[in-house]
């Protein structure tokens, strides 16, 4: 199934608005996050002796945090960006080791960045913020000026495939665990592509009110809720379903769902082993699905962008 809109992603106190994007986000979802949810923190730019017309970027990395090689580094703007040039030669992102890190305009308030391939494993990544002062439209200056390092952990991606029911989890080029899901059913697909895990969520509800599912479900406690886009696909456990689906049928609204209990509390049900294995930044790429590829700004999914393409959105 898919979620209603405002489950909390893993931001950061500075920077990407996840709240920023999910609220403007439109379409299938608006799950309300459980009470393990990685809070979104308020910006806490320096506005001492600022303009008095500011803008802030909300990224989303938080300093000394793990993530999974798909992690790109988002930045949503509070106010329209004009001069685009002047905003991105105030943003850089570096590595050890090094590699070509390159920024994409997603429509005048959103920037993400990303290398051409997934990060190294032990990668360590440096979002450089250099906007106080700079004027990012008329009138408007930026007050941000610091450094924010990430580190980048194992390479975990999953691979889903809806043709055949079952997901293939690998680590470092090497498949740990085969796993029976069910996907979207035939008039409520799910997104194929490549989609980075952005939140997770011990628990979270899920109500089909919100996206044009009336009456069809409103459940309040789905266990290990991982978002894959902003518009709400999950991967997340199922208590609900006969055991007999998974592996053999799809019969959600849009989600990958594997085998749970109710509560989440049984640590051996497929959908908490995949949970305690996975990072906010880690891939899971969907193939074989009836519905079309995920959009890159649908989530923090840029990897479905031709890189040539990437590149002339800077």
């Amino acid at each position: 199934m898919r979620s209603t809109l405002g489950a909390k992603r893993g931001l950061s106190a500075l920077a990407l608005g996840a709240a920023v994007l999910l609220a403007t986000a439109g379409g299938v979802a608006a799950a309300q996050a459980g009470s393990n949810g990685v809070q979104v923190s308020p910006a806490a730019a320096n506005t001492t002796g600022a303009p008095k017309n500011t803008f802030i970027g909300y990224f989303n990395v938080d300093p000394g945090a793990t993530y999974g090689v798909g992690e790109e580094v988002s930045l949503s703007f509070n106010h329209p960006i004009t001069n685009k040039e002047a905003v991105e030669q105030a943003l850089t992102v570096t590595s050890n080791p090094s590699v070509p890190v390159v920024p994409h305009w997603f429509g005048n308030q959103r920037l993400d960045f990303r290398p051409q391939h997934y990060w190294a494993p032990g990668t360590q990544v440096t979002l450089h913020l250099r906007l106080r002062g700079v004027e990012g439209a008329p009138g408007f200056y930026g007050v941000q000026s610091k450094d924010v390092q990430f580190s980048i952990g194992r390479n975990q991606v999953s691979y889903v495939d809806a043709g055949t029911h079952m997901m293939r989890v690998t680590q470092n080029g090497r498949t740990i665990r085969t796993i029976p899901i069910t996907a979207g059913q035939p008039d409520k697909t799910t997104y194929n592509g490549a989609m980075v895990i952005s939140e997770k969520d011990l628990t979270t509800e899920m109500n089909g009110e919100t996206v044009g599912f009336k009456g069809q479900y409103d459940i309040k406690d789905v266990p290990h809720a991982m978002r894959l886009t902003q518009s709400g696909t999950f991967i997340h456990g199922n208590y609900w379903s006969n055991l007999s689906v998974f592996g053999k049928a799809n019969v959600s609204h849009g989600c990958v769902s594997m085998h749970d209990v109710k509560g989440g509390g049984d640590p051996s049900t497929p959908a908490a082993w995949f949970f305690n294995h996975s990072l906010v930044g880690d891939v899971v790429v969907v193939s074989h699905s009836p519905d079309k590829t995920v959009q890159p700004d649908n989530g923090f999914n840029g990897w479905n962008m031709p890189w040539s393409q990437w590149v002339a959105g800077s």
